[in-house]
């Protein structure tokens, strides 16, 4: 925005000036509050607990489960918080955002107890929440579509994909997917020997573990999820010019984010059946975590679900981060991505019904909620809100998404259950012998 736009953007609202002064404050705040980070495990960790599970001893994992001290920051944004005017939709958004934040802190500064487990429901959600408008919860879905798939093709039945490429060869192809998208910032991707995750993103980098195998089917879901909705969103609010908040992710966007990353993987058709099932299952397993089950039970519930060794552990490594391992004490974000899936799904359907294909742009003009995107979207006028730079090919003709979503919603009302595929043969012979024969 230049000076003369800005100044005509703040004489129209003259609360403008104070909320932008707050806005940075709060993004010098939020910069410090670094959750993932916080609660990540050592890597060595796995290969001491795998070791006890061949020998047939399995110990509970011992991770440094040390609280964070952030009373400063808890202190600075309770001061910035009494400031906001949250009459106004601008601060309205920077209190929530702040509120978020001020949780997060609470969260990390309660490591290993149930206050870690609340606060992170107030940020994630639990996979026992039931929404007033729907009659069935997060677990609830999630049970459904593994039964779903195990209709389909049995778990069992879905043929191995070989995770046969280095990741240093793995880093020369997403670098040259990456390089044909982000025309006007660097980002790098870089390998870690120390990432618990296999793939970590952010505006300005794609981290890979150094000692990860990946698939031709991990190019296309890490692109799409990674690159091209994580890195993107993050830059495309780091271009914004007056809301620096935009650019960092509030921890009140993340089941946004991580729906909208997840929807991109869907409607490209990058995800796959496994992975499907996979994210179903994390939601499964953080609510036997909160029910009680312990990081063995809920490793083994990964693993009869199919899961190898090594998945099952770092699965269940990301249900207990922060958490308790002896249970009922967890991190409750991995249900967030289901959840957040159907939330970005619904939002899509009821924006494109109700012609307002302009806010689906929105949602990519940085770390926002479907919430924030109604909100600020007046905002785009005035040019407080600028257009994202980037967006993802799929997201750039709303008519192709509607009619994929369409499609889908149209089959959902047929019975896979009332026949089998002799059904196929014996109907073009039914239609034959009611026409009746000819000689």
């Amino acid at each position: 925005m230049t000076a003369v736009v800005r100044e005509a953007v703040e004489s129209a609202d003259p609360a403008l000036p104070a909320l932008l002064e707050i806005d940075r404050a709060l993004a010098r705040i939020g910069k410090r509050i670094r959750v993932l980070k916080a609660i990540d495990w050592p890597v060595e960790l796995e290969e001491r607990f795998l070791a006890a599970w061949h020998r047939g001893a399995p110990e509970l994992p011992e991770p440094p489960n040390a609280p964070q001290a952030l009373g400063d920051e808890i202190a600075a944004l309770e001061a910035l918080m009494q400031r906001i005017d949250r009459g106004h939709p601008i601060g309205n958004w920077l209190y929530k955002s702040a509120w978020s934040y001020h949780v997060a802190a609470r969260m990390l500064g309660a490591i290993g107890t149930p206050e870690f487990t609340r606060c992170s429901a107030w940020l994630y959600g639990r996979p026992d929440f039931r929404y007033r408008s729907q009659d069935i919860t997060n677990a609830d879905s999630a049970e459904e579509m593994l039964a779903i798939t195990d209709e389909m093709v049995g778990h069992r039945l879905i043929p191995p994909v070989p995770f046969d490429i280095p990741a240093e060869r793995f880093a020369e192809m997403l670098r040259e997917r990456i390089g044909t998208m982000f025309v006007h910032d660097d980002v790098a991707v870089v390998l870690d020997p120390r990432l618990s995750s296999k793939a970590v993103a952010s505006g300005k980098r794609v981290a890979l573990r150094a000692s990860a195998l990946f698939s031709e089917r991990d190019l296309d879901q890490l692109l799409q999820h990674e690159a091209f909705i994580h890195t993107l969103t993050s830059l495309n609010g780091k271009h914004q010019p007056n809301l620096t908040v935009l650019g960092l992710g509030a921890p009140r966007t993340t089941r946004t984010q991580e729906g909208l990353a997840t929807f991109s993987e869907i409607i490209t058709g990058a995800i796959d059946i496994a992975r499907l099932r996979r994210l179903a299952l994390r939601v499964v397993m953080v609510k036997r975590a909160l029910d009680g089950a312990d990081f063995i039970d809920v490793f083994r519930g990964f693993l009869d679900a199919g899961q190898s060794e090594i998945e099952s552990y770092r699965s269940a490594a990301r249900v207990f981060r922060g958490g308790d391992v002896r249970g009922g004490v967890c991190f409750t974000k991995d249900g967030a991505y289901l959840e957040g899936v159907m939330i970005i799904h619904l939002f899509i359907r009821k924006v494109l019904q109700q012609g307002q294909g302009e806010l689906l742009g929105m949602l990519f003009a940085g770390r926002l909620t479907t919430s924030d995107v109604i909100v600020l979207a007046p905002y785009r006028e005035s040019g407080l809100i600028v257009p994202p730079v980037y967006l993802p090919p799929w997201a750039r003709d709303p008519q192709r998404v509607l009619s994929i979503m369409a499609f889908s919603a149209a089959t959902q009302r047929l019975r896979l259950d009332q026949f089998d595929l002799q059904r196929f043969v014996d109907f073009e012979d039914e239609v034959i012998a009611e026409c009746g024969t000819y000689g």
